[in-house]
């Protein structure tokens, strides 16, 4: 739930980027240090947010590098509810892409609460399903929170995570048989394939979505089931992050209009990517993200021990 920035000033005084000069501060050392997102910084989160939020690339991971790379600390915790703020517009992209899906199984649900005999309806239950898949990330959501928010939102883990999770996706790549499509999903798959979702949650860089595919893919789903199931899965993960962190956005040192602006921005790109995505998956393997997962994880760490970028 695979949560996740400050201003257009770092702490020399200048603005936009930065310099890659010196190592980037990416932790706050005082109540006192400005550390509020502009405007601009702000369109290029939600950028990088709809881009990477549902392939399986980790947008944390890539925001938490962008942060960096911007001077913006990443484990300041308005940064932290500004990122998952923003990972709203991603799943109102979702919301509106399958708008006739989700239709039919809120209908379904429904019916299934007021009427005994449209309980065995695949609708109804598949439902039920999400709702009780969420249930594993919510409660580590909270039960490690100090960690997530704490040692590791470093980018170090970051960098481990990328490349432990494409080892995860070349292995569900070749373990998988896709034999099952979305007609054969089992209340089973459902839950061990939500439960996946805790490890992008504990460590930022797996990927929430390589994560949720992986492990369906291993389940033996078909790519699109398994993309398709990842994107339903997300809907009450994410909404329920983003709610949560949004008293920490707004109420901290982050103005209303960033975080309305990288919302609405990240809606637009995020759109694109899931219509993008699905055409894909439907004819090529994850391969291609794996290498590109192994080039970032390696370059980030390459980055980090230059002191490029600070942890």
């Amino acid at each position: 739930m695979e949560r996740r920035p400050r201003t257009a000033c770092d702490v020399s005084g200048s603005t936009g980027l930065g310099t890659l000069t010196r190592p980037i501060r990416t932790t706050t050392t005082s109540t006192d240090s400005l550390s509020t997102i502009d405007t601009g910084q702000a369109v290029v989160l939600g950028i990088v947010e709809g881009v990477t939020e549902f392939l399986p690339v980790s947008s944390t991971g890539h925001l938490k590098i962008t942060e960096g790379l911007m001077g913006i600390p990443v484990d300041d915790q308005p940064v932290i509810g500004f990122t998952a703020v923003i990972q709203v517009g991603a799943i109102a992209a979702v919301l509106v892409y399958f708008f006739g899906d989700i239709l039919r199984f809120g209908t379904a649900w429904c019916h299934g609460i007021v009427r005994p005999e449209a309980r065995q309806r695949r609708d109804y239950k598949f439902a039920w399903w999400v709702i009780a898949a969420t249930v594993p990330i919510v409660a580590a959501g909270l039960a490690f929170k100090p960690l997530i928010e704490g040692p590791l939102a470093s980018l170090w883990v970051v960098a481990g995570s990328l490349i432990v999770g494409s080892a995860l996706m070349w292995g569900a790549e070749r373990v998988g048989r896709g034999k099952r499509g979305e007609d054969n999903l089992t209340f089973t798959d459902a839950m061990i394939v939500g439960t996946s979702q805790i490890l992008a949650l504990v460590f930022p860089g797996f990927s929430r979505s390589g994560a949720t595919i992986s492990t369906a893919l291993i389940r033996d789903l078909d790519r699109v089931a398994a993309t398709r199931l990842s994107f339903f899965l997300s809907i009450p993960a994410l909404t329920g992050a983003g709610i949560y962190e949004l008293k920490d956005a707004v109420g901290g040192r982050i103005d209303v209009v960033p975080v309305a602006v990288g919302t609405v921005v990240s809606f637009v790109v995020a759109y694109a990517s899931i219509a993008w995505l699905l055409r894909y998956v439907a004819k090529h393997s994850f391969a291609v993200f794996v290498g590109y997962r192994i080039v970032i994880g390696v370059a980030l760490f390459g980055l980090l021990g230059a002191g490029v970028l600070a942890a």
